[in-house]
């Protein structure tokens, strides 16, 4: 028998018991809904992942203090004194991979402005940290490499602290306090919003480091640099270079430890990747269990659409029906059957995918692996199930068949 008459056949069968059909496909439908939704939201968390990093340098470079131990007490690294200024113009000087290169101190307190106050951090650093964080000037201008020589009052601020401070006027100009420490408004940060960990990249305010080394913190070490890589490709070499520069400046032999880390935002955001691929896997295997649900309600119709239809089969080998025909039939059927509810299925996870993404408003990416996946495996489950029924259907005597009531 041709192939078209086997699928018309198959689905005027399917379309004789509709609603029984449909219950069949609710598994399928479910699982399939279910994945490609789940793969949605972990391919939108993981992209959405790396553009919020990538906001705050995709080529950026970490340089901390490490963890030591003393007297058997391993020390926390931001108690940690083993970066000097010496590294930093070393990174400077020698580091060609490195395109711009900032230290960092950092002191929290309380910022006021007449009778207005605000719980904030003051960061310290040099002229090149808004290039390195990609933060721009909205309004004034960045402090200079004169005011960090000259230990210079003065303050760039975000939109948070304006916000709170300054509600109805122009901060630039203006003279605030940081604890008892007064600084010069001369530049006004644009809006940033939230990274990637949930901090608000608004509520600051850069000032000179050297201004905060020894006006606010009376320190002379720095707490850790920042730098940028010359590009996202190279940012794994920089690090190399890094830490080769800052070996030598510490001189530290080759079977010692680093007292310092070095880290790339590549690896921050591999590390989140890993994470969320983990947890998608796991929503998919849960999904998938839908998917074997469906696929033995399948077996388990097939096998009732056998019982039913015996006789039928038993007339159709005694008029020459061959068992492979009646093979075909019957796995054709259920082929369809899981097709058709993988379609279903397709339809409803783009509608949840969208739902997900305007109503939850969770970052969404619908890639069409993910759609043929799952066409995939509902024809290898319609396979896979509908193959012992249909052999079962194959077997029969056509004798036995007939006498069958």
């Amino acid at each position: 028998m041709k192939i078209s008459n086997l699928i018309k056949t198959a689905w005027n069968a399917i379309l004789i018991n509709k609603v029984r059909t449909l219950l069949t496909m609710l598994g399928i439908i479910i699982g399939v809904a279910s994945v490609i939704t789940m793969l949605a939201i972990g391919e939108g968390s993981k992209e959405s992942i790396k553009t919020q990093i990538s906001s705050m340098g995709s080529n950026m470079i970490n340089i901390r203090p490490g963890a030591d131990m003393r007297g058997g007490v391993r020390l926390n690294p931001s108690d940690m004194q083993t970066l000097k200024l010496k590294d930093y113009e070393a990174l400077k000087e020698q580091a060609d991979l490195l395109t711009d290169v900032s230290p960092q101190v950092t002191g929290s307190g309380q910022v006021i402005y007449g009778a207005s106050n605000w719980p904030t951090s003051i960061y310290g650093v040099s002229t090149s940290f808004i290039d390195i964080k990609k933060f721009t000037v909205e309004d004034g201008s960045m402090f200079t490499e004169a005011d960090v020589k000259s230990f210079a009052k003065v303050a760039v601020i975000g939109q948070t602290i304006v916000e709170n401070l300054f509600p109805n006027e122009n901060p630039v100009g203006k003279m605030i306090r940081f604890d008892n420490t007064p600084f010069k408004v001369i530049g006004v940060l644009s809006e940033k919003g939230e990274n990637t960990f949930g901090q608000d990249q608004d509520d600051v305010i850069l000032t000179p480091y050297t201004t905060v080394q020894k006006r606010i913190l009376a320190i002379d070490y720095i707490q850790s640099i920042v730098a940028s890589a010359v590009s996202e490709e190279q940012a794994e070499d920089a690090v190399n270079q890094v830490t080769d520069i800052l070996r030598t400046q510490h001189q530290i032999s080759s079977n010692e430890e680093d007292d310092f880390n070095v880290f790339s935002m590549d690896e921050l955001i591999s590390t989140f990747s890993s994470t969320s691929e983990m947890l998608t896997v796991l929503l998919v295997a849960i999904a998938g269990i839908s998917l074997l649900i469906g696929g033995i309600g399948i077996m388990n119709i097939m096998y009732v659409s056998v019982k039913e239809r015996t006789r039928e089969i038993g007339l159709r080998m005694a008029v020459g029906g061959r068992g492979d025909d009646i093979l075909k039939q019957f796995l054709i059927e259920a082929i369809l059957i899981s097709i058709t509810g993988g379609i279903i299925g397709v339809s409803l996870g783009l509608l949840a995918t969208y739902l997900v993404e305007n109503l939850l408003n969770w970052p969404t990416s619908i890639t069409s692996f993910s759609i043929m996946i799952s066409f995939a495996v509902c024809a290898i489950t319609g396979i896979f199930f509908g193959w012992y029924p249909a052999r079962k259907a194959a077997a029969l005597d056509p004798i036995n068949a007939l006498r069958y009531e």
